[in-house]
């Protein structure tokens, strides 16, 4: 990974390059911070290159234009972090609907107070059949090299933190399309006698069974040791554009 060059005509604009040097297609998302000449931080953004092949190196171009606040002679742009996921298993927020029928995401952000992290999963249906939902999701707590993480325990939200919207049972559904549920993720990033766990990634089966989708939470858990996951519960809002 690396930026390729910094643009000032006919607007600013950088460049940068991705190369897969593993053995299966992977995708990409790259966080970029834009700093003023004297190093100052201004922005971030994200950037996503989707399914690079083994081998193959990818390029693109992002406009800053809309990005810097008014005119900034000699910006410059930093890579700040760099996250990738197997292509089969990158989260789908738009676009052409995964052959499962079901897009699985997370948000983008969390919420955080007082070292406790809330993020919530998203699931929707954009397939042309109902889908039926009942229960947790499933997790697994990913490495750097994505590999299972030991020593972490998945655990109902509520024994986590209360009124986070991981609490609650399970009830049954069914998804009509458009339709969309959502499951909260709660953790501590509390510290004290052991190594602290950072996690970036999790392996995602909306239920047994079902086609693994892997998200990218940051999981910093601190020696907690414990991740919470709260039951489906039906969103009221429909995706844009559903029948």
């Amino acid at each position: 990974m690396r930026i390729t060059g910094v643009g000032r005509v006919p607007h600013p604009c950088f460049g940068f390059e991705v190369t897969n040097k593993e053995k299966e297609a992977l995708s990409y998302t790259v966080t970029f911070s834009l700093l003023s000449a004297s190093g100052a931080a201004l922005e971030t953004t994200k950037q996503t290159v989707l399914s690079v092949k083994p081998g193959e190196t990818t390029q693109r171009t992002v406009d800053m234009s809309g990005l810097l606040p008014g005119t900034q002679e000699g910006a410059r742009v930093r890579i700040a972090k760099v996250r990738s996921v197997p292509a089969g298993e990158a989260p789908s927020t738009g676009g052409t609907c995964p052959s499962s029928g079901v897009r699985v995401y997370a948000d983008e952000e969390g919420d955080a107070a007082m070292g406790l992290r809330v993020l919530a999963l998203r699931l929707e249906n954009c397939g042309t059949g109902p889908y039926r939902l009942n229960g947790y999701p499933q997790l697994q707590v990913l490495d750097e090299g994505h590999q299972v993480v030991s020593g972490v325990e998945t655990v109902r939200g509520s024994e986590v933190a209360q009124s986070t919207g991981a609490d609650g049972s399970p009830q049954p559904m069914v998804l009509k399309q458009g339709e969309r549920a959502y499951a909260v993720l709660v953790w501590r990033n509390t510290t004290g006698g052991g190594a602290a766990v950072n996690a970036p990634y999790a392996r995602v089966r909306a239920q047994p069974g079902a086609d693994p989708v892997m998200v990218i939470p940051e999981l910093d858990l601190g020696t907690t040791g414990k991740l919470g996951v709260g039951p489906w519960k039906k969103d009221d809002k429909r995706a844009p554009g559903a029948p």
